[in-house]
């Protein structure tokens, strides 16, 4: 009898198991199936994104031009070059220009050239400027983009963290009071955010620093650096106040009277209306029944936010002198620093990918109606 009652019990379990193994295997078939995809998407990405910088081969042109132009000054000042004749001097100047040529690659085929370009940006190999140099002199893409990141965090990253934490703050505030003069008076000033944000900062510029005279024009901090900490935290601070009015006022407005919309949809929800129904407090249905609900939203948000903070704000950064990764690009775009703008364009590409790819099992965490497998 004991083993007739056990054979149930052993089949139940086989199925268990047969069906978590089929459930895994799905998760890690359709993680390498999206894996794959956005890899195939991050390699089209980055060969145009060499293409275009490279012009479809006219920076080439640009880059063999300068060294023409240099090797023929070069060889005017030896004495030994004007003494020769017309034919043999055109000879050493071809030979030079095609040693430089050789040396910097651009004897090879264009094609051949965009593929190895393309192959090195993929593996993180980003390799040295043309032009752009760090502060430090060196050459190397890698070192330009690390000296860039944290005026570019700093500035950008702290202030669309606070921004973003404000604006939800906000429009839940202002979807719980829907028609009042304080929802009217933001649904007002929504496309004053249209703007661009370096709109905005000439603006600020004009009023504070040329008119008032209490901030500061442009740059990171004072010159000369102050010596002591305290000092130069309070220089930085000033110097990031008419920044971050810019970004405020480019995207406060506009975004929490599209959250305040987004939460007053949900609101108007029929499970919503059962719950109230039911007597819950309005704390617990705002939180439950609202909030729970949007959150792979607010996350997708709030993620493409943090990885869009990489690309910086060129034309702002350029207005304010700030020494961040989007006055880097746009710096490399005028001086077409093939380089540095295709370094940082792949690791933006990589984010973007990573975070494309974490997003789909943060939606099975915080939403149980989502299935990673699916």
């Amino acid at each position: 009898m004991a083993a007739v009652a056990q054979a149930p019990d052993m089949n139940a379990n086989v199925q268990v198991k047969k069906k978590n193994s089929s459930a895994v295997w799905r998760i890690v078939r359709y993680a390498l199936i999206r894996l794959l995809t956005l890899f195939i998407t991050v390699v089209a990405g980055v060969f145009l994104t060499v293409m275009i910088a490279n012009m479809g081969g006219y920076v080439d042109r640009i880059r063999m031009g300068d060294i023409q132009e240099s090797v023929a000054m070069g060889l005017r000042g030896n004495p030994a070059y004007n003494a020769l004749s017309a034919e043999e001097r055109q000879k050493r100047l071809d030979a030079e220009i095609a040693i430089q040529a050789e040396a910097q690659g651009l004897n090879r085929p264009f094609m051949v050239r965009t593929f190895e370009f393309m192959q090195n940006a993929m593996t993180l190999n980003l390799g040295r400027a043309l032009k752009m140099t760090s502060d430090s002199g060196s050459r190397q893409v890698q070192a330009i983009i690390l000296e860039r990141l944290p005026p570019t965090l700093l500035l950008f990253g702290s202030s669309n963290l606070l921004l973003f934490f404000a604006e939800l703050f906000v429009a839940l505030y202002l979807s719980r009071r829907y028609g009042s003069w304080l929802d009217k008076v933001f649904v007002t000033l929504a496309p004053v955010s249209t703007a661009p944000a370096w709109f905005f900062g000439i603006f600020l510029i004009l009023i504070f620093a040329a008119s008032l005279r209490i901030l500061p024009f442009d740059g990171m901090v004072d010159a000369p650096v102050p010596n002591n900490l305290w000092d130069y935290s309070l220089s930085l601070l000033r110097h990031m106040v008419l920044p971050v009015m810019a970004v405020a006022l480019n995207s406060i407005f506009l975004n929490i009277y599209s959250w305040r919309t987004f939460f007053l949809i949900y609101s108007s929800e029929d499970y919503v209306e059962m719950a109230k129904a039911k007597g819950l407090t309005s704390q617990d249905v705002e939180r439950n029944y609202v909030l729970r609900p949007t959150l792979p939203t607010i996350i997708t948000s709030l993620a493409l936010m943090l990885i869009g903070i990489w690309t910086g704000y060129p034309i702002l950064e350029t207005v304010f002198n700030w020494p961040g990764l989007g006055r880097a690009f746009y710096q490399a775009i005028q001086f077409f620093d093939t380089p540095v703008i295709v370094g940082q364009t792949v690791i933006f590409a990589y984010l973007l990918a990573i975070t494309v790819f974490l997003l789909d099992f943060v939606y099975a965490l915080v939403d149980p109606r989502v299935r990673v497998s699916q």
